[in-house]
């Protein structure tokens, strides 16, 4: 299944994608406050599937304005230098542990929305990502059991601005302007994909590929960042994990290449989809 996040109408809903059309489980299933609680529910899950099996969509996909696949994660945890290329552009090796840091919620914007490039910077760049949705929370999980945590797959455009990114030595602030982190268009269930390592990533500005890497190239893969994190931090229904972004990024280039008002980028995953946002400066 493709599960959505959206608002209709004014009023926030969820629900899966079918055709060109939406089926609207949140009236399906009331009992069901939001995504993440229908993907941590594996019994609303499966009657989800049952629902979407024989349903008419409600509304056409057109007619939505989509969120945030998750728009309120209670975490989003992101992997810094996680494909060897992009570790070599960057004049980094690939550590004993993995390089990690976080975004707030309120830093997202959805598929289609304009991402930000704020006033303080026009060191604005794109980062094209394999972002992970959580569907099943634990702590001390093992990395053997840690696919089973999966609920789905989403596309997340990690944009930095990479200037604040190196006031200091950690990431934090540089990666968590207002309105600079896109995700989705929609979560494409752990069903629907065989093995992540056989998905490619590609990310590109105006049309152009800047970015282009294979997940089977992760330094740490998904089960290994699962259960890393889980050592420090229960996971919860929801949270995302984005893996890495592969080598191509625009501050790395000669010239740098940075993001405009006017451009657009777009994070693209074969299986999964493509999440296209344009560029705006903050008001």
């Amino acid at each position: 299944m493709k599960l959505v996040s959206y608002r209709h109408e004014g009023r926030p809903g969820f629900g899966a994608v079918k055709d060109e059309g939406v089926v609207d489980l949140a009236k399906r299933l009331p009992a069901v406050a939001d995504l993440a609680t229908l993907v941590s529910n594996q019994a609303a899950f499966e009657e989800a599937r049952r629902l979407v099996e024989t349903a008419t969509a409600d509304f056409a996909l057109a007619a939505i304005a989509l969120e945030p696949v998750i728009p309120r994660p209670s975490k989003i945890i992101c992997v810094g230098i996680n494909y060897v290329a992009h570790a070599a552009e960057a004049g980094r090796t690939v550590g004993q542990y993995p390089v990690i840091f976080h975004r707030f919620a309120e830093t997202l914007v959805a598929h289609g929305a304009p991402i930000i490039r704020p006033r303080v910077s026009d060191h604005f760049d794109f980062e094209a990502e394999l972002a992970v949705v959580i569907g099943k929370g634990g702590s001390h999980i093992k990395a053997e059991d840690a696919m089973a945590h999966v609920a789905g797959y989403t596309c997340f455009n990690d944009a930095s601005v990479r200037d604040w990114q190196f006031h200091t030595h950690q990431y934090g602030m540089g990666k968590n302007f207002r309105g600079t982190g896109s995700l989705g268009p929609w979560l494409v269930t752990a069903d629907e994909v065989r093995d992540y390592r056989e998905l490619s990533i590609q990310g590109l500005l105006n049309g152009e590929c800047m970015q282009t890497g294979e997940l089977s190239e992760l330094a740490f893969g998904i089960p290994e960042l699962i259960a890393y994190v889980s050592q420090a931090l229960d996971w919860q229904p929801g949270d995302i994990l984005a893996t890495g972004t592969p080598s191509g990024i625009g501050f790395k280039r000669q010239p740098p290449i940075f993001l405009k008002p006017g451009d657009t980028f777009d994070v693209v995953i074969p299986g999964i989809g493509t999440l296209s946002n344009p560029v705006a400066d903050e008001a």
